[in-house]
């Protein structure tokens, strides 16, 4: 009960990556790099574990990017011809490459990662790859001129590398879906269908991550004009429960979601975030349980898993690895008072 995970992403030692931020430069190059990353997966797993993390994740140190680490093993795509584009709704604006032909896998995307860790874990493993509509939300179009079309094809490529994935050994496969908690009438007309495609054959639990993004300032700037209560969980909560996709990692803490929302996923997992990703202060094991248990109210205390609110990648690692041990601790707590 109240087995905890992550949502994904840990920050990347100074070693690897410049700190701090998001697409953090790679510090080395080559085999150098290769060998960098490698250490550092094994790095990430050792410290979920001594946290306490029942269900691990590669930290996705191999990564510069939970979205454009999976395009660069597709082909179809120039990253030469970037242009500037809105992202969530134009929320911000990145430069993005653009799909110049019918996007085709060169090869299996992380099963380097996956494999080292399934070999190094006795733990149940989680693997992350981006959601369809969250792709296609970050990438420029010159191909298709069609949202559902260029997702479909998406699904399909990472349909290719889940069963991979699931070969590999993982047990849960996650789709990273911040893009749900935006276009919401999307989510319904395709984004869960455009899921499905992409979920299509596997018998491993399979996750959708929705948040409300990395703890950056463009996210903070936004979550101020959501007003006091954060209600877009509710139009989209009732289609995922009708959906064939097992698991719903969703924001909790110092979120302004009402809680009682989470009960609309009836029939679902629920990875809880307990864990504020968007705040440096480390949470208490006490302020852990009280998350879980306020969701408890909610859901059945078996489809309950403690989480983080969202990737952690660019954060500072000392309060990352705090925040983790809090989590395994407040869970632990949390499962005496139940």
């Amino acid at each position: 009960m109240f087995e905890t995970t992550i949502a994904g992403s840990l920050p990347k030692p100074a070693w690897l990556a410049e700190p701090n931020v998001l697409w953090a430069p790679w510090r080395l190059t080559g085999a150098a790099l290769a060998d960098a990353q490698h250490d550092a997966t094994l790095l990430a797993i050792k410290e979920q574990e001594d946290a306490g993390i029942d269900i691990v994740t590669d930290g996705e140190q191999s990564r510069q990017h939970f979205v454009h680490g999976f395009l660069a093993y597709v082909a179809g795509i120039d990253f030469n011809r970037r242009v500037e584009m809105g992202i969530r709704d134009n929320r911000y604006k990145a430069m993005v490459p653009t799909v110049t032909g019918e996007p085709h896998l060169t090869g299996r995307v992380h099963a380097t990662e996956a494999r080292l860790a399934r070999a190094h874990t006795k733990r149940k493993l989680k693997f992350t790859l981006p959601g369809p509509m969250t792709i296609v939300d970050t990438i420029a179009d010159e191909h298709y001129n069609d949202r559902i079309k260029l997702a479909m094809r998406f699904a399909e490529l990472l349909n290719e590398e889940a069963r991979g994935l699931e070969a590999d050994g993982v047990d849960t496969i996650q789709f990273d879906e911040p893009a749900f908690n935006v276009y919401l009438d999307a989510v319904k007309e395709w984004g869960i269908a455009a899921l499905h495609r992409a979920i299509e054959g596997l018998r491993c639990k399979t996750a959708v991550h929705i948040c409300y993004g990395y703890g950056i300032k463009a996210n903070l700037d936004w979550k101020k004009t959501l007003g006091a209560e954060w209600r877009q969980y509710e139009e989209i909560f009732p289609a995922l429960a009708e959906s064939r996709i097992d698991q719903v990692s969703l924001e909790c803490r110092n979120a302004h979601v009402p809680i009682d929302l989470i009960g609309l996923l009836k029939g679902k997992d629920v990875l809880v975030g307990a864990i504020d990703v968007a705040s440096d202060q480390v949470e208490t094991p006490e302020d852990v349980a009280e998350t879980i248990l306020a969701a408890a109210r909610f859901v059945p205390r078996e489809r309950i898993f403690p989480c983080t609110n969202c990737g952690m990648a660019p954060m500072r690692r000392d309060i990352a690895m705090a925040k983790l041990s809090a989590l395994g601790a407040g869970a632990a707590l949390a499962r005496t008072r139940v």
